[in-house]
């Protein structure tokens, strides 16, 4: 009995229905044995998950992807990122992750988390990564770029980065514990009314995080924080997002959740209130990832 499938929307102005649901390989990454992420990746199929989001820093996720892209590649919108600043460098990580995929495109590579000044002063640059993946695309090695962050300041970096260059999609934290911050939830809305002048793609990330590790914690770690249980929780966290039609959701590092959150994607029950999600917050102790303090670096 297959499982009903992920609602689609427009993926910006790439043209591309994607699934609302974007699977994070980050989580392959780490994984030995070929056979598991096989295992993680048919789920995508199940669920029609259409757009896979990896990174070259994602350990061997890109490797991992390699073997099911042979058969799938073009099921997918696939979309790597590359944390080089200099143009040499951003060319050579985007050329290795095709190789390391097998593939000879990409549709989308994205700046990872673009947001120290000095950093983003030498991506623009004229011999930067930004000019450097503007020429990759004009050569067809990639079709889309974007631009990734973490932590409260990237919605305004963002914006400063639609200012200088016009990227087609940008990828951001948003879950209701950081959006309790006035500040950030103004930044996000000032982002989010850009994008949906300009036709860029709104990606979010930490829909399900619940908080970070306690120093004492003896659960696996299967993701850099503490994500929330399978359950009612986790599927209003889920609702949260996808309740903004201008969203997508790029799923968690911490693989066992994935079927939780595809299946709370295909029951997707409107967006619960701000009581509702402040009982769970504090029936779970949720807290913010990033505060723009002591805790605004991962």
């Amino acid at each position: 009995m297959t499982s009903p499938h992920i609602e689609r929307a427009l993926f910006g102005r790439t043209g591309h229905q994607s699934s609302r649901v974007i699977f994070g390989a980050a989580g392959i990454g780490t994984m030995k044995r070929q056979e598991k992420a096989d295992e993680v990746l048919s789920l995508l199929l199940e669920f029609g998950v259409n757009h896979i989001d990896t990174a070259a820093s994602y350990g061997d996720s890109e490797l991992r992807l390699a073997p099911w892209l042979r058969t799938h590649r073009n099921d997918v919108f696939l979309a790597t990122k590359t944390d080089d600043r200099t143009g040499d460098g951003a060319r050579a990580s985007l050329e290795r992750s095709l190789e390391r995929m097998g593939v000879s495109s990409v549709d989308l590579v994205q700046l990872h988390n673009l947001v120290e000044p000095d950093e983003w002063e030498t991506t623009h640059a004229p011999n930067g990564a930004v000019a450097a993946l503007a020429r990759a695309r004009d050569e067809g090695l990639v079709r889309f770029i974007g631009v990734t962050g973490h932590g409260t300041r990237i919605p305004a970096m963002h914006l400063r980065s639609l200012e200088r260059f016009d990227f087609d999609s940008v990828l951001f934290p948003y879950n209701f514990a950081m959006l309790r911050s006035a500040a950030y939830r103004a930044d996000v809305e000032s982002l989010l009314g850009v994008c949906s002048e300009r036709g860029v793609a709104v990606q979010t990330i930490k829909a399900v995080a619940r908080r970070r590790w306690a120093q004492d914690s003896t659960e696996p770690h299967f993701s850099w924080y503490e994500a929330l249980p399978p359950g009612d929780a986790l599927a209003r966290a889920v609702d949260f997002v996808l309740g903004r039609e201008q969203l997508f959701l790029n799923t968690s590092s911490d693989s066992r959740l994935l079927r939780p959150v595809l299946e709370a994607a295909t029951r997707h029950g409107g967006v619960p209130s701000d009581a509702t999600m402040q009982a769970d917050a504090d029936a779970l102790g949720v807290s913010a990832l990033f505060d723009g303090g002591a805790l605004e670096r991962i």
